[in-house]
């Protein structure tokens, strides 16, 4: 007697995880019974998870891009005409004494000769010109690595005697940062609607498999089934309706990201530029797999626990 309750628990945990797993095993099956109808709920989600995160994978290349623009944060100096290397010499060693100063270059005229003759659309004028009068006519740049606030260093540049102009690219690149953070937001509000989008979408499909197992739901009951045990095949539907569309939203974003690589390079080789297209990673893959296996369990929690409470206030 003593070990036939002992061994209770044993029993009723062992039903437990049977009835996990024969619940996993069923509605799987219940799900491609009907291909059709999954497809269609399983398309209508994937689209829904595969907008906003597409939006955020290109999102994310636009501030990894925009990392590099910030931590790239030079300041040109260009010196009047007229003015030789020694001169830029020694503003360069003025300027490395400074605290707010991280490192200075100085770009000689040849050097920014040769980088100015490695554009096609300039090389032909330098050819005319010759290299000695384009040379002549280039004075002394320098390349200022700002340490501290960089807008108080450039004031002061643009004061220092001899120089001719300051070139430094902030008020663009905040614009960026701006857009980059009502991006963010934007992507946040889409996720949030066309997450619950989605919600809604496998909380009906459930709703109309809970109207179809009306009877059998109601035969569970007079046996004495608990809520949990009713409603734990539906859980289980709704989590292979997510993970479904889940990795089918991976599929369009892969079949995108295939799409963009061409014309992208295209695009970027136009600018010399090296940038490319950054997917997911396996494990954001992964949790965008589990996101939308929760997605599909919570709808149909939400969708199978109001039956419940609706059929027990009936019964009462």
């Amino acid at each position: 007697m003593n070990e036939r309750v002992a061994d209770a628990p044993t029993r009723r945990f062992g039903a437990w995880l049977e009835h996990h797993g024969f619940s996993i095993v069923a509605s799987l099956g219940r799900m491609l019974r009907r291909p059709w109808a999954t497809l269609l709920t399983v398309g209508v989600m994937a689209v829904a998870l595969a907008l906003p995160l597409g939006l955020a994978v290109v999102l994310g290349n636009v501030q990894q891009l925009g990392g590099q623009v910030q931590a790239t944060r030079e300041i040109s100096v260009f010196l009047r005409p007229g003015q030789d290397v020694a001169r830029a010499q020694a503003l360069a060693a003025q300027l490395r004494a400074r605290g707010d100063v991280q490192a200075v270059q100085v770009v000689q005229p040849a050097q920014s000769l040769a980088t100015l003759r490695q554009r096609a659309d300039l090389a032909a004028a330098i050819d005319a010109l010759g290299d000695a009068a384009a040379q002549a006519a280039l004075p002394p740049l320098l390349r200022v690595t700002p340490k501290g606030d960089e807008r108080a260093l450039v004031d002061q540049l643009q004061a220092a005697d001899g120089v001719e102009h300051v070139q430094y690219d902030a008020l663009w690149r905040e614009r960026l940062l701006a857009w980059l953070g009502f991006g963010t937001r934007a992507v946040q509000v889409l996720a949030a609607l066309l997450g619950l989008g989605a919600l809604l979408v496998v909380g009906n499909t459930v709703r109309l498999d809970i109207q179809a197992r009306r009877e059998e739901i109601g035969v569970l009951q007079l046996l004495g089934a608990s809520d949990g045990f009713v409603r734990r095949p539906f859980l289980y539907l709704g989590a292979w309706y997510g993970l479904a569309a889940g990795a089918l939203a991976l599929g369009i974003l892969s079949v995108a990201w295939l799409a963009l690589q061409a014309p992208l390079a295209t695009l970027t080789a136009r600018y010399g530029s090296h940038f490319t297209l950054h997917g997911l990673s396996p494990l954001q893959a992964l949790g965008v797999l589990a996101g939308a296996a929760l997605l599909g369990w919570l709808g149909a929690g939400l969708v199978a626990g109001h039956y419940l409470r609706q059929t027990r206030t009936q019964g009462h």
